[in-house]
């Protein structure tokens, strides 16, 4: 499993593929798409909770983003996961 993320880490690790994704031309209106947040979203919602599980799921959907993103900023690709666990809310799954 490797270490587990304090929620500050996450939160601010969160931000980092936030920043990522922006700039990802391609993928933004997927992520946009799916989970029905505007581009003013991008900024109003970011450091928020809910916001971040849903941006961390949208990327676990495709190995090849999890890769570039986490090249990018340098960092193993199991931090998504990890990241997503530590944030409020991110340990239970949810389905719905």
């Amino acid at each position: 499993m490797g270490m587990s993320l304090s929620r500050d880490a996450a939160e601010v690790f969160s931000l980092n593929v936030l920043g990522w994704l922006v700039g990802q031309d391609e993928i933004v209106p997927v992520f946009l798409g799916a989970t029905g947040a505007s581009e003013s979203d991008l900024h109003t919602e970011a450091g928020k909770p809910e916001f971040m599980l849903s941006m961390l799921d949208f990327l676990m959907m495709n190995d090849e983003w999890i890769i570039a993103c986490c090249d990018e900023l340098r960092v193993p690709y199991e931090r998504i996961g990890q990241a997503r666990q530590a944030l409020p809310g991110g340990a239970e799954m949810s389905w719905t």
